[in-house]
């Protein structure tokens, strides 16, 4: 199961072909068992042209959503007081972070080096 960042959620939907097609193959390949939490929805949200509103919408509806709880939270939080300083954890990537922990899954983003917590295995991998 893989939860993706906000950079791919981007990147799907303005056009960028190489990413959709992956995801397009990660969809079928997984049997729908893409995911999301409400900080990547927040993010996009943040910046959403008003055009894009209805297929953002719909897009988000056709994922799977994993909401945070205080598990998630505490690890999050973790997350931020060992790599604050080192790396610059931001809250959003702790909690993404967290989330990929806690459930097990493989995080898709193309900004790795925010994730300083996550080994090599805990990336979903694409062919380049």
């Amino acid at each position: 199961m893989v939860i993706i960042d906000t950079d791919i959620i981007i990147w799907i939907l303005r056009g960028n072909d190489s990413i959709r097609q992956k995801f397009e193959t990660l969809v079928s390949g997984s049997g729908g068992k893409v995911f999301v939490s409400p900080i990547q929805i927040a993010e996009v949200y943040a910046g959403l042209r008003d055009a894009e509103r209805i297929r953002t919408d719909e897009f988000f509806k056709a994922l799977r959503l994993k909401l945070i709880d205080e598990a998630i939270g505490k690890q999050a939080g973790e997350f931020i007081r060992k790599y604050r300083q080192s790396h610059n954890v931001t809250l959003a990537d702790a909690v993404i972070a967290a989330v990929t922990v806690y459930y097990h899954f493989t995080l898709w983003t193309l900004n790795r080096k925010h994730y300083p917590m996550l080994s090599e295995e805990q990336f979903f991998q694409t062919e380049q």
